[in-house]
């Protein structure tokens, strides 16, 4: 296995990888900086976009541009004029939120949690935008949304609320996207400080998570149990992404500071887009956006 830094951008909150096959291309946010980047496999045609407001996770659509969680509800993304326009706010009653972690199912639809940006209390929500742009409230009491992803049948949606030191699995209807029957799918060993952030699920069906301020990578097999263990040159590692040409390249993004002051700072090498190379694992191709 090989670790490099594909990108040393310094992003201040790198969030939400994403490879698209049909551009060959990946994308990546700064979460506090409100910002898109794309570029190659390798790492050239870098370019950026700046947003008006944090943003919490994007997804490409099947007609052009994007759908993006900001700040203060879901958004489309005009690439070529740089615009964003509001499709809906979730909770315009709670100004101590934001969005955050979302991705889309293979139905096209966008799920996505919002999350107290104190980290402190459970304001948070799961929610998931139908393709109709219709708004569902999946879940609640939340303290902060992340990692959604599914099993390659579609029929297990992951997601953690990052603090509660659980990883849940639920039932997923794909004909519906309704979810159902909550539970504990692995408990995330927090004694480094550690705490479950960004997932994916790969082609063999186990779940891969990030885990910011331990600097670990965990691959977990469908029974929730320990698979692998890889150690980052960071402690703030937030997501992960396979990608590339043939799925084999995992990317993992990382934050140059960290949002609060309780919590650790971090080396040279902080808020770096990273590489890893020889995993021996394929990643499955991301959907987007039905809207």
């Amino acid at each position: 296995m090989r670790i490099e830094i594909l990108a040393d951008v310094k992003t201040t909150l790198g969030e939400g990888p994403l490879w698209d096959v049909d551009e060959q291309r990946l994308y990546w946010i700064d979460s506090f900086d409100g910002r898109v980047f794309r570029c190659t496999a390798d790492g050239r045609e870098l370019r950026a976009w700046d947003l008006p407001q944090k943003i919490g996770s994007m997804a490409l659509r099947k007609q052009g541009g994007a759908v993006v969680s900001l700040a203060r509800g879901f958004h489309f993304l005009d690439f070529r004029s740089g615009e964003v326009e509001l499709i809906v706010d979730p909770e315009p009653d709670k100004p101590a939120n934001r969005l955050n972690d979302g991705k889309v199912d293979r139905q096209g639809r966008f799920y996505a949690g919002s999350m107290d940006t104190q980290e402190a209390g459970p304001n948070g929500a799961l929610y998931r935008l139908d393709p109709d742009l219709s708004l569902h409230r999946l879940d609640t009491g939340i303290v902060v949304s992340n990692g959604p992803c599914w099993s390659p049948d579609g029929r297990t949606f992951y997601f953690a609320d990052t603090w509660s030191g659980e990883i849940w699995a639920y039932d997923c209807d794909p004909a519906s996207g309704a979810i159902s029957n909550r539970r504990t799918f692995t408990r995330v060993d927090m004694s480094g400080g550690g705490a479950a952030d960004g997932s994916t699920v790969d082609a063999e069906g186990y779940l891969w998570n990030a885990q910011v301020y331990d600097g670990k990578l965990v691959r977990y097999a469908p029974d929730g149990s320990v698979d692998r263990v890889i150690e980052m040159p960071v402690k703030k590692v937030t997501s992960v992404m396979f990608g590339g040409p043939e799925l084999d390249v995992l990317y993992v993004t990382s934050m140059a500071k960290p949002p609060l002051p309780r919590f650790p700072q971090d080396g040279v090498a902080r808020g770096s887009l990273f590489a890893l190379h020889g995993l021996g694992v394929r990643g499955l191709p991301e959907p987007r956006f039905g809207g």
